[in-house]
């Protein structure tokens, strides 16, 4: 991905069939050795219940200090969009989405916040972060308010 030109970047894309079929194209850092965040909001983020077929929903929040690669922002709507018919517990989508984002980009620091409406009548958030941020990293709250009916 660090070798090739972005696949979707200017150009027509099918949504693939899953998030492992999903490529996330990557795009040199301009700012390296700079500390700074990157946050994607992903406020409709959709998969399936693995054991009801039913659909889940959650405002999922990335963010990142990139190291020597940024994702390509297409592509990752590709790939986030590519477990709308996945099925997958809370916790794995929101921990295999971070890990697939540290593969691809070994980043100084990453964290995400997968914030899901109700199941059975109860949320579920799911966090995870790779470790401490950098020092002096801006960091501000990812802004999803505690679950009242978001």
């Amino acid at each position: 991905m660090t070798d090739e030109q972005p696949r979707h970047l200017g150009k027509q894309s099918p949504l693939p069939a899953s998030p492992d079929e999903a490529r996330l194209d990557t795009v040199p850092n301009p700012k390296p050795g700079t500390h700074y965040l990157v946050r994607f909001n992903c406020p409709e983020f959709t998969s399936l219940c693995p054991e009801t077929g039913q659909p889940d929903f959650a405002h999922l929040v990335i963010d990142y200090a990139p190291d020597q690669l940024l994702v390509e922002s297409k592509s990752l709507k590709l790939y986030l969009a590519s477990f709308r018919n996945h099925g997958a517990f809370h916790e794995t989508c929101t921990t295999n989405i971070a890990d697939r984002l540290i593969e691809i980009l070994s980043p100084v620091w990453l964290r995400i916040g997968g914030y899901w409406y109700p199941r059975g009548g109860i949320p579920i958030d799911v966090f995870y972060q790779t470790g401490i941020p950098p020092a002096g990293l801006w960091l501000p709250d990812q802004g999803v308010p505690a679950y009242r009916g978001r």
